[in-house]
């Protein structure tokens, strides 16, 4: 099956800048549709299941088309940097991490970073991570995808497919909300933010 990837640019002009983050979610899903043989998803026919909410996702939802509206992008925040996608047809489902960045110019990048970040750099140092980022970023887009990240088979309890429900109106603030997000207080039906937690 031939797949061609969405234009580097257009992915950028969707998330709003360049950063590796995004350069990553791009190669995750290169690697998740090359792995799956399948195309853009249109209808649900592909999961993807997230396990943090960085800039990759971003990437992974135009590449791949799995996107929250269809209900086929699933986040999973465990902040760890691994993507699980499936195929509904077959259940065929991988699971994909990147590939550490090591190397002298990439602890360069991360010192400089922290530098800018803590608002401690000079313009020079700014001007140094712009240019090593940029060429980090071009550099990891035309690797050898086995460099950049590890793909394994894996097995996925694939969710429903997303479902249209009932909206009631909150007794309380007067919203519509979606029937099974709905709580009962007082007898009556509200949403989850009128509505009262109980902890213990």
């Amino acid at each position: 099956m031939i797949r061609t990837m969405p234009e580097w640019d257009n992915v950028v002009a969707f998330h709003g800048h360049r950063c590796m983050g995004l350069a990553t979610g791009y190669r995750v899903a290169e690697a998740a549709l090359q792995a799956l043989q399948s195309k853009r998803d249109i209808n649900e026919e592909l999961v993807a299941i997230v396990e943090n909410d960085s800039c990759a996702v971003d990437a992974i939802q135009y590449v791949t088309g799995c996107t929250l509206g269809k209900g086929n992008l699933i986040l999973r925040d465990y902040g760890k940097q691994a993507y699980n996608f499936a195929r509904r047809s077959d259940g065929k489902a991988v699971r994909i991490i990147p590939r550490s960045r090591e190397g002298k110019s990439q602890h360069e990048l991360n010192e400089l970073r922290r530098k800018i970040l803590v608002g401690n750099s000079t313009d020079e140092e700014r001007e140094r991570f712009a240019a090593l980022n940029t060429r980090a970023i071009s550099e990891y887009l035309v690797s050898p995808l086995e460099d950049v990240v590890k793909i394994k088979n894996t097995a996925i309890k694939l969710p429903e497919k997303a479902r249209i429900f009932n909206s009631i109106t909150c007794a309380e603030c007067g919203e519509n909300v979606m029937e099974p997000r709905a709580r009962v207080k007082n007898g009556q039906m509200v949403c989850i933010t009128c509505a009262d937690s109980y902890e213990r």
